[in-house]
């Protein structure tokens, strides 16, 4: 979108809530579906109360401020922060990952593979799962609700002077990037991670110089922001490519991929495309995930265990991999390949809370963050391939501002029977809106409302357990990253 463009419509009256930070809801009842132990990188609230208390503190001012879904399209109020704050973002180099689907993911790879190679790592991703100290990572692993509180008490006068300075006050999400940055100074690490959140050029991640820029595949989300077709939405991302920088870009529409064709041309950088430089050379089933062999930047890795499922995961290895080499020089300053083995411990190490994540057998129940078509049509794929279920139940909660039935239509397919309800946040639609469309997708029969997530949860069970305990019944919940978020806690993973 052209600078002239009108946002005034994005500038909306400020809320007092952030979508993200709404209170999680867990019901009044222990739920008979409850599974394991919370796992380490979804973590839980602090069990110490002061702690907990200084952490809800923050949270509450955090959520005073402008939402994710309210821009104010510039970077003027990041780059002022990061100017009283001297610069954090320079003292390190960072990848900065963009696209519409698969960046957390392909981050959270990237971490893993910079770590097995003794790089101290920082790793910033959007939005968060359970937690939002999720969110800044250090050495793999979350910040600490004390390191998050002593982060944020440390730059708050700086932002309160930038405030003071400027037409809107800095946001929820440019606070988040000024506490990430300056606490990946203060560690100090070795390399930044950084996923944007919305776009590329004016999105408050954009005050840093990757020296890679990786692009995972672009497809139609956010269209009131960053434009209708690919190749509109990829002017916007290509906005993360500086001078010089090496670009990863995953296979793209062929609008997309000329237009960040284009855009590193202008910028002298060098280009490494999925399918040509590199990409997926075989992958097969294993119990847990996938055998991959990836032809890199450098040659081929063979025989890499990546417990996660689905084409796309694959494909986001290949990326992931691929950016890695990069930032070493692999195919530029150096023609042998990274070390097999520390790239097979470092895919086998690789979770990603939320992403066809198993959390309760028996029936299965698996979690899902897909909130776009695009992001739905793979889900459905890797589901049908990767779990044999004989009747599969879709549990759906979504956001009013996304294509919900682009989403439910690329679920028909798969889905036996639907359940929709509603997660606890301000944007999450109305759940007897969803099911007016449900019904015009699958059909009045099909479809269930529960408005309550624990009793949608319930009501799936009930339904994959209809055929019998060994009939291969099965859960999905998706459709939102803050519905799965919140089953998450529901059943037992934080």
């Amino acid at each position: 979108m052209s600078e002239s463009d009108p946002f005034d419509e994005i500038i909306a009256e400020e809320t007092t809530r952030d979508p993200d930070l709404a209170a999680i809801e867990a019901g009044s009842r222990t739920l008979r579906t409850q599974g394991g132990p919370p796992q380490a990188d979804a973590p839980a609230r602090p069990e110490d109360p002061e702690v907990d208390k200084a952490l809800r503190e923050v949270e509450a001012d955090l959520a005073s401020r402008w939402g994710e879904t309210k821009l104010e399209p510039s970077v003027s109020r990041i780059a002022a922060l990061m100017d009283v704050l001297g610069e954090p973002q320079r003292s390190y180099p960072s990848i900065h990952i963009t696209g519409t689907n698969g960046k957390t993911s392909t981050a959270r790879m990237i971490e893993a593979l910079l770590g097995a190679f003794e790089l101290r790592t920082g790793r910033y991703t959007s939005p968060h799962v359970q937690s939002v100290t999720e969110r800044i990572s250090l050495d793999g692993a979350p910040i600490s609700a004390e390191r998050f509180v002593e982060t944020y008490r440390d730059i708050k006068p700086y932002i309160e002077m930038v405030d003071g300075s400027q037409e809107y006050r800095l946001s929820f999400f440019e606070v988040l990037t000024g506490m990430a940055y300056a606490a990946f100074a203060d560690a100090p690490v070795d390399v930044a991670v950084v996923e944007v959140g919305m776009g590329g050029s004016w999105d408050a991640t954009n005050v840093i110089d990757g020296d890679v820029a990786v692009v995972t595949p672009i497809d139609l989300d956010h269209t009131d922001r960053l434009g209708s077709t690919p190749g509109e939405i990829a002017g916007e991302k290509s906005g993360i490519i500086k001078q010089g920088a090496t670009v990863i870009m995953a296979q793209q529409p062929v609008d997309a991929a000329q237009v960040l064709l284009k855009k590193a041309v202008e910028a002298d950088a060098t280009v490494a495309r999925e399918g040509l430089e590199f990409g997926v050379v075989s992958r097969q089933m294993a119990v847990g995930g996938q055998l991959l062999t990836l032809r890199g930047l450098g040659g081929e890795y063979t025989d890499v265990y990546l417990p996660l499922y689905g084409a796309h995961q694959a494909h986001n290895a290949a990326v992931a991999l691929a950016a890695v080499e990069a930032f070493f020089g692999v195919g530029a300053q150096r023609a042998e390949p990274l070390d097999v083995d520390a790239v097979r411990k470092a895919f086998a190490s690789v979770s990603s809370p939320g992403r066809l994540e198993i959390v309760r057998r028996s029936p299965t129940v698996v979690l899902d963050a897909a909130h776009n078509p695009a992001g739905a049509r793979v889900t459905a794929e890797a589901v049908q391939e990767a779990f044999d279920f004989s009747r599969l139940i879709g549990v759906v909660g979504a956001s009013g501002d996304k294509n919900v039935r682009g989403l439910l239509e690329a679920f028909e397919p798969v889905f036996a029977e639907i359940v929709v309800t509603q997660n606890s946040s301000h944007r999450a639609m109305d759940a007897d809106e969803l099911a007016g469309i449900a019904v015009e997708v699958f059909g009045e029969e099909r479809v269930q409302v529960e408005p309550r997530l624990p009793d949608a949860l319930e009501a799936a069970i009930t339904l994959a357990e209809e055929e019998g305990e060994f009939a291969g019944g099965g859960v999905l919940v998706t459709g939102s990253v803050i519905t799965v978020g919140e089953a998450r806690l529901l059943l037992g993973k934080g």
